[in-house]
């Protein structure tokens, strides 16, 4: 398999950002460290010329990222049973498990998406590397529902550039705490990794990329919580975890950015009990649209929503219908 080369123009709101962080961000699948030896290896060029990862990207610069074949895969592959939506020969889409992490990482060598994938697929795109073979975008550990994965590098490219075009179609149910005001809005405002907690994401961040959060009601429960579709137009890093938080509406099971706070707050003590056991931000990626990488035609897919999302939502709905 030969070296791939991606060519990518730095624009006025990516100022700033460490070349690093610019090439993990652009290129789908390649981590901050990955990019980094990449950089290191003289992969990564700035308008020609060979900078190190620290090194601030401007306005008008031009990155080229040589990325190397693939090293062998062998030796990840598990056979951990999948929940599969859809597959042909480009790609596979499938309904991730809460608690599942997409692919291997520190502390997480084995039971990956990634390793799963390897088992059941003959081929996946290498981009990525081989630890995160197939992947094109990711979820959180916590969040169930749809993903998909490239089982050739054409399809990995082209499903990479329409998450970078904002052209796929990311719906999610959530359930978070408080009445909504209104029916529906927007969350518009910028996202970067926390300067008082690195492992934290907010929009008070000096280098916040721009992040919009559309959401409609689906269901209220008293005044007390609220189910709502959550529809990205961008993908942020816990974006919508991090635009509800800083609108007072908290993900249940969210002890990160503040869920765990707000069950004491809860006047009635069924509803505390229905959410409390929760252990996960209750988000689930529902609906999944992309155009297929060979055939050009638009496909969506959705997924079931997780049974333990979907029994404390019926819970929910028994306390509030008097349990009729």
């Amino acid at each position: 398999m030969d070296s791939i080369k991606e060519r990518i123009a730095v624009e006025k709101n990516d100022e700033g950002l460490r070349l690093d962080m610019f090439v993990s961000e652009k290129i789908s699948g390649i981590s901050r460290s990955r990019a980094g030896a990449l950089i290191l290896n003289g992969d990564v060029t700035v308008s020609g010329e060979i900078k190190k990862p620290a090194f601030k990207v401007k306005d008008g610069d031009v990155v080229e990222v040589l990325i190397p074949p693939p090293k062998s895969s062998e030796g990840f592959a598990q056979d951990i049973p999948l929940d599969v939506i859809y597959e042909d020969d480009d790609v596979i889409v499938v309904n991730k498990p809460a608690g599942m992490v997409v692919h291997p990482a520190a502390g997480h060598r084995d039971g990956t998406l990634v390793n799963a994938l390897l088992a059941h697929c003959k081929n996946l795109s290498g981009i990525g590397g081989k630890i995160r073979a197939g992947i094109v975008h990711r979820l959180d550990v916590g969040t169930s529902g749809t993903i998909v994965a490239a089982k050739n590098d054409a399809a990995h490219n082209s499903l990479s550039n329409q998450f970078k075009s904002r052209k796929v179609k990311k719906i999610y149910l959530a359930l978070v705490y408080g009445s909504m005001q209104g029916d529906k809005g927007f969350f518009d405002s910028p996202i970067g990794r926390s300067q008082r907690d690195r492992k934290k994401f907010s929009s008070r961040s000096r280098i916040g990329r721009q992040a919009l959060t559309e959401w409609r009601v689906v269901e209220r429960f008293y005044k007390h919580l609220t189910l709502v579709e959550v529809t990205l137009h961008t993908g942020r890093t816990h974006q919508i975890r991090v635009h509800f938080a800083e609108g007072s509406h908290p993900l249940v099971g969210d002890p990160v950015y503040g869920g765990e706070k707000k069950i004491k707050r809860l006047t009635k003590s069924q509803l505390m009990e229905a959410v409390a056991s929760f252990s996960r931000p209750a988000l689930h990626a529902w609906k999944l649209g992309f155009y297929h990488p060979k055939s050009g035609e638009f496909m969506e897919f959705e997924s079931e929503i997780a049974k333990d999302f979907a029994s404390m939502l019926c819970s929910l709905r028994n306390l509030c219908s008097g349990g009729r």
